[in-house]
């Protein structure tokens, strides 16, 4: 985990170009979203778990991957069922997490590096028009990717200090420590992509 979001491995997923994976995860996002069936949800998210922990990942980090974001699953399913239906409230549960799996399955299998270098030449054609950064926004991409690990560390840190000081762990509590430590890492990586000049004006990259 500290080393980014992927593993080490050999599974077909690993072997996959990088730019097919990210056409595959497309096609299902697309695909899922005008499904409503349990009967096809319910097999896709099993299929989805069932990739995602082929990966390499042990079931414990796997897990914990997973919970930031079913923490916001949770809420949005709680409103759903509100609002709409427990019956749309669980089939957006198997889309969600269908999705998630299958996206957790891609960041695994694939290095930071070669997300940047796919999505750069992916919007070079953008680039050349003058419409986008190509290479910032590859970099930009690849600190999220990075970054993520990072902040679920600073949260765990940061909750087991209150724990250690028999302070309640409440949000509100944690949050505010937690964006400093990420503001700070986040100045940290920006002072480094200066220094070593990754972001360059548009007319020096073009000589």
């Amino acid at each position: 985990m500290l080393n980014g979001l992927n593993v080490e491995g050999s599974t077909p997923l690993h072997r996959m170009a990088v730019r097919t994976k990210l056409a595959i995860l497309l096609v299902l996002g697309v695909a899922l979203y005008f499904v409503s069936s349990l009967f096809v949800l319910v097999p896709a998210f099993v299929l989805a778990a069932g990739i995602y922990f082929t990966t390499g990942l042990t079931v414990r980090d796997g897990l914990s991957r997973l919970k930031p974001v079913l923490f916001t699953i949770v809420i949005l399913l709680i409103a759903t069922a509100y609002l709409a239906s427990i019956r749309e409230a669980t089939e957006a549960f198997f889309r969600l997490m269908a999705l998630v799996l299958f996206a957790g399955a891609v960041t695994a299998t694939t290095a930071t590096g070669d997300f940047i270098d796919e999505i750069t030449r992916m919007l070079l054609p953008l680039d050349r028009l003058g419409l986008v950064r190509a290479a910032d926004v590859g970099l930009a991409f690849g600190l999220v990717l990075r970054f993520v690990p990072d902040i679920f560390n600073h949260y765990q840190a940061i909750r087991e200090a209150h724990r250690a000081r028999g302070l309640k762990v409440r949000p509100l509590t944690i949050l505010a420590p937690l964006i400093i430590l990420t503001l700070k890492d986040a100045d940290t990586i920006a002072m480094a992509i200066d220094a070593r000049g990754f972001r360059r004006p548009r007319s020096d990259r073009n000589k």
